[in-house]
């Protein structure tokens, strides 16, 4: 049975799925495990390092610094220590990815539209994680603010399982789980990437299976069926 055609998303991130991500996905997992195994106390900024190369390969320069310079301006104001102005900053970066003139300066840079798409999908996650760290600045005591420093803060937003569509994980949560050292055990350290890709490809599988079965997408995009159905099919 043929795959809906109107489900540009999915085919859109298995597209870049193929071609890069993963790979690049597979390459944090490695840089992770040996920064553990070998350099542990320096394991955030080894993945903080790893995760600026992939955003430059995939975003190029340009992309690159337009999520540091977010960043920046985030943690600037961050420094108000207002929650109604970082969400006015989170709000104004947000806007400007709707300006006409900025949009065509940021399609001159890459070839394709699907490389501008890219850019845009992760500058509008980013701007979340930025968010969250702001925030959470704003409401922590100053004796709690040692972690969230510049550098803590781009090893969070450059984190790159979550990089390009999330899912959000607030800056206390990511904290926590990167200052907490654990025994190296192979054993276990495999059982659970085992685990891993067996959700991830029953996830998959049923995504696929729903994307050549139910034509949800093509359905929506198009009037005349749904208006032609009773309510009960509709139902």
């Amino acid at each position: 049975m043929p795959q809906d055609p109107m489900d540009f998303e999915w085919s859109y991130w298995i597209e870049w799925g193929r071609e890069r991500i993963l790979w690049l996905l597979a390459g944090h997992l490695l840089v992770s495990q040996m920064s553990r195994l070998l350099v542990e106390k320096y394991k955030p900024w080894c993945l903080m390092v790893y995760g600026m190369a992939a955003c430059w390969l995939l975003l190029g320069i340009k992309g690159f610094a337009v999520i540091l310079l977010h960043a920046a301006i985030s943690f600037a104001v961050a420094q108000f220590q207002l929650s109604l102005l970082t969400w006015l900053c989170s709000l104004i970066l947000l806007s400007t990815l709707r300006i006409p003139a900025v949009e065509e300066t940021k399609r001159k840079w890459y070839d394709t539209e699907n490389e501008y798409y890219l850019l845009l999908f992760t500058v509008s996650v980013r701007c979340l994680f930025c968010t969250s760290f702001s925030l959470e600045y704003c409401w922590h005591a100053p004796a709690q603010k040692s972690s969230h420093s510049f550098p803590w803060m781009l090893a969070y937003v450059f984190y790159y399982p979550t990089f390009h569509n999330g899912p959000l994980m607030n800056f206390d949560e990511f904290s926590k789980q990167m200052r907490r050292q654990e025994a190296f055990s192979v054993k276990t350290n495999l059982s659970i990437l085992i685990v891993g890709i067996i959700r991830i490809f029953f996830w998959w599988c049923l995504a696929e299976l729903m994307i050549h079965l139910m034509y949800v997408h093509a359905l929506y995009s198009s009037a005349l069926p749904l208006e032609s159905a009773s309510y009960w099919a509709l139902g």
